[in-house]
């Protein structure tokens, strides 16, 4: 049988021997190994920038008047637009973080919480070149004893994540969104 295909291959310009699926899957899956790894790493990148928002967010949305009162600490705005503030600015936050989770206006929650990060931790440095002992108010309760090299290190952190992202997908010129 095997000289049968043999000699009808040789006499059959373009042909190639058959090729069976398990030499296409260890074909397929020794090329793809890499992207596919590379690929989960910054989903988890994206999930772990997401999850941080979300819980930011929620923290802040369960008390928007404490929020309100850590947005006045910093001395920057009214009290009115403090408050104003104090209620959509954690709804902005979990939306995009789950934006970035469902993958969906991707390029757009990116763009808001990495405009977002950058001016919590310009507000933070302002403050404390003023002298102002703030408590931060991101994470609630749990970041009020953080010192200020220990907020600027997570915001910095964060704003590293958000700008990997950004950059990762201009680099494969996908469109997230």
């Amino acid at each position: 049988m095997g000289s049968v295909v043999e000699e009808k291959m040789s006499t059959t310009p373009n042909a190639e021997p058959p090729t069976s699926h398990a030499q296409l899957r260890v074909a397929g899956n020794t090329s793809d190994v890499k992207g596919r790894t590379s690929n989960i790493l910054w989903r988890i990148v994206d999930l772990i920038v997401a999850v941080i928002f979300i819980y930011a967010g929620a923290i802040k949305a369960l008390d928007p008047v404490q929020f309100a009162s850590d947005i006045d600490n910093y001395k920057i705005l009214p009290w009115p637009f403090s408050v104003a503030l104090a209620f959509y600015l954690p709804w902005l936050e979990i939306f995009c973080g789950f934006a970035l989770v469902a993958r969906t206006l991707y390029r757009g929650a990116l763009s808001i919480l990495t405009t977002l990060i950058l001016v919590f931790t310009l507000a933070t440095t302002a403050a404390k070149v003023r002298g102002l002992d703030i408590t931060c108010g991101c994470f609630g309760h749990a970041s009020q004893n953080w010192s200020f090299p220990a907020h600027l290190a997570t915001n910095l952190g964060i704003l590293a994540g958000l700008v990997v992202l950004w950059f990762k997908g201009a680099a494969t010129g996908k469109r997230a969104d």
